[in-house]
């Protein structure tokens, strides 16, 4: 039998929404250009692979084009396999070993909760051309390790922008968030869309390590810790957020299996 994958959906509970991530939990380790090789045939915008080890799992995530530190939508993907496929028992704690730290996912009925590291930002003066290659007015830019992290007027302009992604390509940076508070009648309390074409990746879903980027920003700003997210991709998606201060994040969400197939070529 060959290498088993499979297609979630994730930060949503609902198919054909979120954000999908391919899973592959390996019988043993495999080497990096393998991997590379099979998130660029999977194309979606990232490709976990899982390695079971002493007290938990070993997890890796490709992008078609390189390898990332950190992907929340990959993780709650991985935990909703894990538990799904009976990698674990229902009440048993997902531990991952990565390379941003041990990340845990813990099950709370329908969701999933990850702790993830937060991931602070400071205010930075964008370069001249980023105006342009944003296409829409802002009123401040941060940076944090993941990129740009850019408040707009409204959530009317997070959901209308069309950047220019060879633009932002050749900015000093890989990724840029656009974000927002929503309109007084929201569910929600802020929007967000995710842009990173340096990585391969024009626009992202969901993403779950931009939101531990924006708890501690919209902490600040709305004196709460516990949100409603939405980011507005085209397929949309729901995060909840809970941020007391310190260094953990909890990014809470829905994952759906949408896909489980065979990969034959070793």
């Amino acid at each position: 039998m060959g290498q088993i994958i499979t297609q979630v959906d994730a930060f949503t509970n609902k198919p054909f929404a979120g954000n999908p991530a391919a899973v592959c939990v390996l019988p043993t380790p495999r080497d990096d250009a393998w991997m590379q090789n099979v998130a660029q045939e999977m194309n979606l915008s990232e490709t976990a692979f899982l390695v079971r080890q002493d007290n938990g799992f070993n997890l890796r995530w490709f992008t078609p084009t390189v390898e990332v530190p950190l992907c929340g939508h990959a993780t709650l993907a991985s935990a909703h396999v894990l538990w799904s496929e009976a990698h674990l028992l229902p009440d048993e704690v997902a531990r991952f070993h990565t390379k941003s730290g041990v990340l845990i996912a813990k099950r709370q009925g329908e969701w999933i909760e990850l702790d993830f590291p937060v991931n602070h930002s400071q205010v930075r003066v964008a370069p001249p051309e980023f105006s342009e290659a944003l296409g829409v007015p802002y009123k401040s830019v941060f940076q944090n390790s993941l990129g740009y992290l850019v408040e707009v007027e409204s959530e009317d302009l997070v959901r209308q922008m069309q950047p220019n992604f060879q633009q932002l390509k050749t900015l000093p940076v890989s990724g840029v968030i656009v974000t927002s508070a929503t309109h007084p009648d929201s569910k929600y309390d802020f929007i967000s869309r995710f842009f990173a074409p340096g990585l391969g990746i024009n626009e992202d879903p969901v993403t779950g390590a931009a939101h531990c980027c924006l708890a501690p920003f919209w902490r600040d700003r709305l004196g709460k810790d516990e949100f409603l997210a939405y980011q507005a991709s085209s397929r949309g998606g729901v995060v909840k957020v809970r941020y007391r201060g310190g260094d953990r994040v909890f990014l809470a969400g829905q994952a759906v299996t949408v896909m489980r197939g065979e990969l034959t070529v070793t």
